[in-house]
């Protein structure tokens, strides 16, 4: 499921076009939606936001307890191997996404709360600076650190390790995958998101 990346399977439907060779080349919903507009990007985004979701919830197709820490470690495997599908899939030469829809909709299925709270934290630093990349780096890193701290705690006092460890490793993964950006980001070169105005498709980067 994480291998069929809806980017280049809707670019392809839509357009006819291979959207890996297209703008930045990133098959993911940021260059999708500069491409092709906001319609084709929100599309790309919920359905990876959803393979997240429905990665996790397959897990009730099983007879493990829900309570159960084996139930948690069957969700969070099944999550991770969606994200790695996103961001390496099979059907595509191993090039894919980012992985960041993905990630927020495995928070949303079993932690809605942290999801809650990193997308705040994506929205504030977008409206401050203009780019996806640093917001997306930012929020994310805010999962772990709630995770195994104010939640585990406070709020969910019961985390297993399982997940403490699958917070720590997907934030690792996301950074790894967001390497040209930081680059960009450290020479003053990452393009700024603004909702109005008008893109070049040939002559930008994500």
């Amino acid at each position: 499921m994480g291998s069929a990346s809806s980017a280049i399977l809707l670019c392809k439907l839509l357009y006819n076009q291979d959207i890996r060779h297209i703008g930045s080349g990133n098959p993911g919903a940021n260059n999708v939606q500069r491409v092709y507009g906001w319609k084709s990007g929100i599309t790309v985004l919920a359905i990876d936001f959803l393979k997240g979701v429905c990665a996790v919830n397959l897990a009730h197709l099983t007879s493990i307890p829900q309570e159960s820490e084996a139930f948690a470690t069957l969700q969070l495997t099944l999550g991770m191997a969606t994200m790695l599908g996103h961001i390496f899939p099979v059907f595509f030469k191993f090039k894919g996404g980012k992985g960041v829809a993905i990630l927020f909709g495995i928070m949303a299925a079993m932690h809605p709360l942290a999801m809650i709270i990193c997308l705040v934290i994506f929205l504030i630093v977008i409206l401050l600076t203009k780019y996806i990349s640093l917001s997306v780096l930012i929020s994310v890193l805010f999962y772990p650190i709630m995770i195994n701290s104010v939640f585990a705690l406070w709020i969910f006092p019961k985390e297993t390790l399982t997940l403490k460890i699958f917070s720590i490793v997907t934030t690792i993964i996301i950074w790894l995958s967001h390497i040209s950006n930081i680059k960009r980001l450290l020479s003053h070169s990452e393009s700024k998101f603004y909702i109005k105005k008008p893109v070049n498709k040939s002559d930008y980067r994500q």
